[in-house]
């Protein structure tokens, strides 16, 4: 039995009814100590027409701090609320109190605070007129029109040629009035109408898939949007069926809806039936509709029955004379399997083309939205990341269904589009194994950049290259390139073959950003191209703002992000699992073969970065490696490789990298591809390393696991990227120093709690599979910590760890004998309801207790999940607001050296008084800019709802997980 720590907040049902009265002994506080408060309250919606999600940002105007704050409010219409966050939320009548969490009671002068919640609601939804904290009334912070796309409504399909009717309501607060309202297709505006009812009869859309939304300005020129609504245009008359997923139990029967995209001229009759797949689901009603010129556009339903035992998926498909046809896909659930009936309801979303989640080429944006600055800096760029997290969607569906054909095609689309063509690296032949770069030191900051290459510095020798060719007879690289401008915003337009096409080139473009330090942000980085041929940049096009060197030549490049690649392992693995159940282990085994062929390459990430030996290098002058010294056998940070344009050149590199984080590993991959025979390399030594590599990644989760549980950062073979000498007494894992956040540090790289869902979501998949005792051993203690951590509210909302602060060190490495690590500490510094790492962290629980048993693993899971589909869910996934204080950095400077100047695609200069925001002028042209623009003139921190397709994904898995394990 494993040990229980006393500061457990779990909410349960029986201690509900304890904790309820307690509200009771809470003193407000008095009229004196109000009359000092002056605040702001920023209110801010998510509205889908029949309900909204509202964030509200208080903000202390006032030079003391705020302890402890309640604020209230009204609405004047029929608000319901259903739940809410970050506070403590009631409602009486019309009037709303919300009061605060505990963990953010506290508001120092000039900084600010959220909450929020959702509410349910009927007719006009004007926002609140007047807010008040403590009883004081708060002043100014003017609150932007809320509006609301009335028309069309979300997944409407309409005719090429025909008009899409879009309609808006709009209100001012602070007795401003609206003074017009803005149609937007995604970026493009449509029109203006500045009277109400405010309408606009958008003609011309292009066939295809359309994100549409209204903006409203006010007449004291603050402006609000409305949720995206999408739609779809056919090419020409079509038949409309919704949903396009469908699940129905067995025993049961489910309905779609069908109806036409454009008005006949005479009847059309619709007939539907099943064309393909499980024959235990049959029309039972409504296999022949008719359509008149009147009732065309009324949605009529077809009833689909399941019989009482089958299972899988079936398509049913509508026809009609001069009509394109519509599919369903309707999926047979055993019992009552309320969890995998999410994960089809939540897959159907993302997968719904007019829901913005991918491009036309079928690629996975980073997010719907695209004003978006994290690890990408723009939402439609996308990352290798979200490649893998498509492949273990698919896999998932073709688990719940038995349709193997979309887990393929999801990894032909990522073969096409992300693994690099011969074209995109072509002289890879020219390969010297021997030497595998020229070294060049990493520096802390972008300022001490560029990095002076130096030949004189030792490098090891590549011991995988040559077993590499010989099995798969290429002297190309079979990894991931880590980003992609996906709509080819930069303009660089890299195509397989033609390097810089430019900003008219189509289709999806390579490039790359952080290159300069730990202490580069994405805030300070200067995208670049990944092929770069001086196009575009300075005389030598972006190279010498990175490396120093006396001539330049023309050069392509690729950064591979190692758990991307695990995670296409990982999600291949559970395929040919899965399909192995349901007798269909043919149908993946071509698609599996190529992992294990990805998992070969993947073993560039366990090589020190210049090949050097691992274990006490304290200079550049330490040893060279010679075969497989060089290795430590973890996931590191990347690997790279590139080569000269010119092929007749003949040079091209690779580099490992020198560090490693608790964040990256993944047994389950490790294990996969050194004890599952569909996945076994093909390389000499492949199944060896990886075999070893699963023992060296146990002991690191041993090793940086604190005394509480969670895990710390990582380590380093090159201390400060430059084989430095570390401060005495940093504690050692085989020789690699121990370095609290490895890699970058704004933010410091093992803060997010992600970062420990991520890594312990395979640990617990790796458990749920072998039982593993050392896997189980790390588990039982990071469980522990984190349900310690985690707070479920009686009414499901949820806390989760966000923000984690580090103390101590481990101890060193004794594999014979590991220390307990009584020096090394986590605490948590905020908490957050992020629904993607919640989703993460209840996988992680799932894994768990499906194999230990640990019934609060199981419950905490549960309510996680039910809380999030229960309070966060909309028309385009389940999600929830935050407010993005880091914004203000859109003004930050880039470094860019005083010698160097020159020019993006679209003609931003590049020079010493390059921003964030110069570089990448687009955004002023984004229709959420305003937001950023009122934020950095001095007004509230900007609220957005992001739909990142890797948080969607872990939430429609996590469901799934759970159906499959537990439900």
């Amino acid at each position: 039995m494993r040990r229980r720590k006393p500061a457990r907040r779990l909410w349960t049902a029986a201690t509900a009814a304890l904790a309820l009265p307690l509200a009771t002994l809470v003193t407000l506080p008095t009229t004196a100590e109000a009359a000092a408060v002056a605040c702001s309250v920023d209110y801010k919606t998510n509205d889908w027409g029949s309900g909204f999600t509202a964030d509200l940002t208080i903000t202390n105007r006032g030079t003391e701090a705020i302890d402890g704050w309640t604020l209230t409010y009204a609405y004047t219409g029929d608000q319901k609320l259903a739940g809410g966050w970050n506070g403590t939320w009631s409602q009486s009548g019309k009037n709303i109190t919300v009061k605060d969490a505990g963990y953010n009671a506290k508001i120092a002068a000039g900084a600010a605070t959220s909450t929020g919640a959702q509410f349910a609601y009927s007719g006009a939804n004007a926002a609140p007129t007047s807010f008040a904290i403590n009883g004081t009334p708060c002043t100014g912070a003017h609150q932007p029109p809320v509006t609301v796309l009335t028309s069309p409504k979300a997944g409407a399909v309409y005719s090429a040629g025909d008009p899409v009717p879009m309609a808006a309501t709009a209100a001012a607060a602070d007795g401003a009035t609206v003074s017009k309202v803005e149609f937007y297709d995604d970026t493009t505006l449509l029109g203006t109408d500045t009277t109400a009812p405010f309408e606009l009869a958008a003609g011309n859309l292009a066939a295809g898939t359309h994100s549409l939304y209204a903006k409203a300005y006010d007449s004291m020129g603050a402006s609000g949007e409305s949720a995206p609504v999408g739609i779809t245009v056919a090419a020409g008359p079509a038949l409309v069926a919704t949903p396009s997923q469908l699940a129905v139990q067995q025993g049961k029967s489910g309905t779609f809806d069908v109806k036409l995209s454009t008005q006949p001229t005479a009847n059309v009759t619709v007939s539907t039936a099943r064309t393909a797949g499980n024959t235990g689901l049959s029309v039972s009603s409504g296999a022949s509709l008719t359509f008149t010129p009147s009732n065309w556009s009324t949605a009529q339903k077809v009833t689909v029955a399941a019989d009482s035992s089958g299972t899988g998926a079936a398509t049913f498909t509508a026809t009609a004379p001069g009509h394109a046809k519509a599919e369903v896909t309707v999926t047979q659930l055993a019992g009552s399997s309320t969890y995998d009936a999410r994960f089809l309801d939540l897959y159907g979303k993302i997968t719904n083309p007019a829901n913005g989640y991918f491009s036309p080429e079928g690629i996975p944006y980073h997010s719907v939205e695209t004003l978006i600055v994290e690890a990408p800096d723009h939402g439609h760029e996308t990352t290798s990341e979200a490649y893998s997290y498509l492949l273990w969607l698919q896999a998932m569906y073709g688990k719940v269904t038995g349709d193997w054909t979309k887990f393929n095609g999801a990894w032909e689309i990522m073969e096409k589009y992300m693994i690099p063509t011969h074209a995109d690296q072509p002289t890879n032949a020219s390969y010297n194994a021997s030497k595998p770069a020229t070294y060049a030191p990493e520096h802390d900051l972008p300022s001490q950049y560029p990095a002076k290459l130096d030949p004189s510095v030792s490098v090891g020798s590549d011991p995988i290259a040559g077993e590499l060719k010989s099995a798969y007879g290429t002297d190309d690289i079979y990894g991931m390139h880590w980003l992609q401008d996906v709509d080819n915003v930069y303009g660089y337009g890299n195509e397989p073959g033609k390097c810089e096409a430019g900003p008219t080139a189509t289709g999806p473009s390579y490039i790359n950003t952080f290159q300069r330090g730990a202490q580069e942000s994405v805030w300070e980085t200067i995208p670049q191209p990944t092929c770069d041929a001086f196009k575009y940049g300075g005389k030598n096009g972006y190279l010498d703002l990175f490396t120093g060197d006396s001539s330049y030549a023309k050069q392509w490049k690729f950064t591979n992000a190692p758990d991307a690649d695990a995670r296409a392992v990982q999600a291949a693995y559970w395929a040919d699992i899965w399909a192995e159940q349901q007798g269909k282990g043919s149908a993946v085994s071509a698609t599996v073969g190529k992992a294990a062929k990805m998992g070969d390459y993947l073993r560039y990430s366990m090589y020190d970065k210049y090949f050097k030996k691992v274990g006490n290098c304290t200079s550049p002058s330490c040893p060279a490696g010679t075969g497989k010294d060089s290795s430590h056998y973890l996931m590191s940070w990347y690997y790279a490789w590139g080569g000269a344009v010119d092929t007749s050149a003949g040079w091209s590199w690779r580099i490992g990298s020198s560090h490693a984080h608790g964040g990256y590993q993944n047994p389950l991959a490790a294990y996969a591809l050194s004890s599952y025979a569909d996945l076994k390399p093909k390389s000499a030594t492949g199944q060896a390393d990886w075999a070893k590599s699963l023992d060296r990644q146990m002991e690191f989760y041993r090793w940086l696991q604190s005394d509480e549980g969670a895990i710390a950062g990582g380590a380093t073979n090159s201390w400060g990227g430059a084989y430095g000498a570390a401060p005495a007494g940093t504690p050692t894992f085989y020789g690699m120093y121990y370095d609290e956040k490895p890699v970058y540090h704004d933010p410091p790289s093992n803060q997010w709690f992600g970062f420990q869902a991520w890594s312990m979501e395979r640990v617990a998949e790796y458990y749920q599979q072998t039982g593993d005792a050392e896997a189980k051993a790390v588990l039982d203690k990071w469980v522990d910590w984190a349900l310690s951590e985690t707070t479920v509210n009686p009414d499901g909302t949820f806390r989760i760890p966000a923000t984690l602060q580090w103390s101590g060190k481990p101890d060193t490495w004794n594999a014979a004998s590991p220390g307990a690590n009584a020096g090394l500490h986590v605490s948590v510094a905020d908490y957050t309801n992020d629904v993607g790492v919640a989703a993460a962290y209840a996988k992680t629980l799932t894994y768990y207790a499906d194999r230990s048993g640990d019934a609060e693993a199981k419950t905490t899971a549960k309510a996680l999940l039910d809380g999030m589909w229960e309070h966060h869910q909309d028309s385009l996934g389940v999600a929830v607001p935050e407010t993005r204080t880091d914004y203000s950095r859109f003004d930050d400077a880039v470094y860019v050296p005083s010698t160097f100047t020159g020019t993006m695609p679209n003609g931003d200069t590049i020079d010493s008084s390059s921003t964030f925001l110069s570089l990448r002028s687009f955004y002023k042209d984004d229709p959420n800019w305003s937001k950023i623009e009122t934020y950095l003139a001095g007004g509230a921190a900007p609220t957005f709802t992001y739909h990142r397709f890797w948080a969607q994904a872990d939430i429609a898995l996590a469901m799934g997980s759970y159906a499959e394990l537990l439900e």
